[in-house]
């Protein structure tokens, strides 16, 4: 079960598995996409008719009739990676071996639907992949395995999340058979531990700039590709796309200044935020050079 092209590995892992035959996959039906509203798949609907497995597309597994179907099915084992959806009592109870899932962060730390951008955020070094038994909690069943990686400046949300999900497909591969044989017990989680992450919003990727410059450099990170980190100026939006926080310097917050080896600054509650490309409401992305060139007027100015 799942639907974004981060879960497509962790399928291909299953169809690579000899002693594995995947009966179906589950994703979420078609939705329109573009400016021109087509009907399209989801990743992983698409890489399963690749791999010529059955593809189920309920709306709903909280009624009577997807569930006769999921048990017709009769699965031994389930596998969820980033579905989107909890899945029922119903459901949960049927596989003799349950349903795992793949949830990248090291459980019990940041439970909940955005633990990448939670994780970077926090300003944490190290995260990982955790693979679970699911119950009928929000990430609280027990773990049957993890795999940490280190949090390096360069990662944001989007390439950190493709790679804790490749580690995971790579964990699955090597747990599934421990689990199965019973030679790779789960263990309970310490809910004393625990810490929780909440569905982003858009007004999450807005700029504080009372904030420190390392705060908002890690929040520009943490909500890519969205909501970003924005701000405003003249009335209109603008997207920090590529920033990073630069000691020293006392400027009030959220004014544009250049800096003596002539970069584009915003000053902050704590150092000054470098911004090296953005986008005006309306304009195409531009490196910070080429945008000061076409809005000269743009430092001095006070954001927010």
């Amino acid at each position: 079960m799942g639907t974004p092209q981060f879960a497509v590995p962790a399928l291909d892992i299953l169809g690579a598995i000899p002693a594995v035959e995947v009966v179906a996959a589950y994703t979420p039906p078609d939705r329109r996409r573009g400016r021109g509203q087509v009907m399209e798949p989801s990743p992983v609907k698409t890489r399963a008719q690749e791999l010529h497995i059955p593809v189920l597309q309920p709306a709903t597994l909280r009624n009577s009739a997807a569930i006769g179907e999921f048990s017709e099915l009769k699965p031994d084992i389930v596998i969820v990676v980033a579905y989107g959806r909890l899945l029922p009592a119903g459901v949960l109870e049927l596989p003799r071996f349950g349903c795992l899932n793949l949830h990248p962060s090291l459980l019990p730390r940041h439970r909940g639907p955005s633990p990448v951008p939670g994780a970077i955020l926090n300003g944490d070094d190290t995260t990982g992949v955790t693979l679970m038994l699911l119950d009928e909690g929000m990430d609280t069943g027990p773990v049957i395995a993890q795999r940490t990686r280190n949090i390096f400046p360069s990662d944001d949300a989007e390439s950190l999340t493709n790679e804790l999900f490749r580690d995971g497909a790579d964990l699955l591969g090597v747990a599934l058979p421990g689990w199965v044989s019973g030679d790779m017990p789960a263990r309970p989680q310490d809910d004393a531990l625990a810490t929780h992450t909440s569905k982003m919003e858009r007004a999450d990727g807005l700029a504080d700039w009372s904030r420190s410059a390392e705060y908002l450099w890690r929040q520009q990170r943490a909500f890519k590709p969205w909501p970003g980190l924005h701000t405003a100026w003249g009335g209109k939006e603008i997207k920090l796309l590529e920033v990073s926080p630069l000691p020293g310097g006392s400027v009030e917050p959220g004014t544009v200044v250049r800096t003596d080896t002539d970069r584009l600054a915003v000053g902050t509650g704590e150092g000054l935020l470098a911004v090296h490309r953005l986008q005006l409401e309306g304009r195409r992305p531009a490196d910070a050079s080429d945008f000061v060139r076409g809005y000269p007027d743009f430092v001095g100015a006070r954001l927010g």
